[in-house]
């Protein structure tokens, strides 16, 4: 199934980091997060991606044009001109639509022109920046059990995101008995990790962004929330980064 991931934004609060590269390009551990996203689909067999460019988009092409130009091991043939590549870097078999989609696009557009390239009646919509160990086959089959029994046209993962502050917890004397940093919340947000169909498209307008899309399925009751209850975090500040790069380190739980 093919995958549509928004890359074009120009993540201004994450200004640190995107006033030199778009914000799918920054790295969590040695790889940027959209190789991270990309990742995890190919783990549940979605190896096709159409990627929405707009800031810096050249960027992101050539960050995939020119991984064998820096693997570690090559090979030069003087005499020809030819590289052989002894030894990937990073091993990536993935098909992917390089989709310019304007510089001041908004995320409904940015969807709809990527998905003129779709040609299959069902696809995944993924935001560029977040990280999540949602089961895309458990996503995928309520979806379709949802399409079936209630003729939705899409479905959304549905996430709890953590608390930005330290949680404490006091006892009768106002002292501190338990303390936990960036507590899971128990409201849900929607986490990205979508399944649309193209029935879903004629609710995107151009100039509006994606929520907006979403809202009116809603509003219809033509959009499916699957609950996810394990981990997800959004990449929005440097804080963010800071935190991603810990759990990196730490066992990097997007990825069981």
């Amino acid at each position: 199934m093919r995958t549509i991931i928004l890359c074009g934004g120009r993540g201004l609060r994450l200004h640190e980091e995107t006033e030199f590269r778009p914000k799918p390009l920054v790295k969590i551990g040695p790889y940027p997060i959209l190789v991270h996203i990309m990742n995890h689909y190919a783990r549940f067999g979605h190896n096709e991606f159409l990627l929405c460019l707009g800031y810096r988009g050249e960027m992101i092409r050539d960050y995939f044009f020119q991984l064998d130009r820096y693997a570690p091991d090559v090979q030069l043939d003087m005499n020809t001109g030819a590289v052989r590549v002894l030894k990937r870097r990073v091993k990536l078999n993935y098909t992917i639509s390089f989709i310019e989609t304007g510089l001041e696009s908004d995320t409904a557009e940015r969807v709809l022109r990527a998905a003129r390239y779709v040609p299959d009646d069902e696809f995944m919509v993924s935001y560029g920046d977040d990280l999540s160990n949602v089961d895309l086959s458990a996503l995928y089959a309520f979806h379709q059990r949802q399409r079936k029994r209630h003729r939705t046209f899409a479905t959304i993962t549905a996430a709890h995101p953590s608390s930005g502050y330290g949680a404490v917890w006091a006892d009768e004397r106002d002292v501190i008995r338990r303390f936990k940093e960036k507590p899971v919340l128990e409201d849900y947000v929607n986490g990205g990790y979508m399944v649309f169909t193209q029935q879903a498209l004629a609710a995107l307008k151009r100039g509006e962004s994606l929520e907006h899309g979403l809202e009116r399925l809603a509003g219809s009751k033509r959009l499916s929330m699957y609950r996810h209850e394990g981990f997800w975090h959004a990449m929005n500040t440097m804080k963010d980064v800071h935190y991603l790069q810990q759990l990196w380190k730490r066992g990097r739980p997007w990825t069981k």
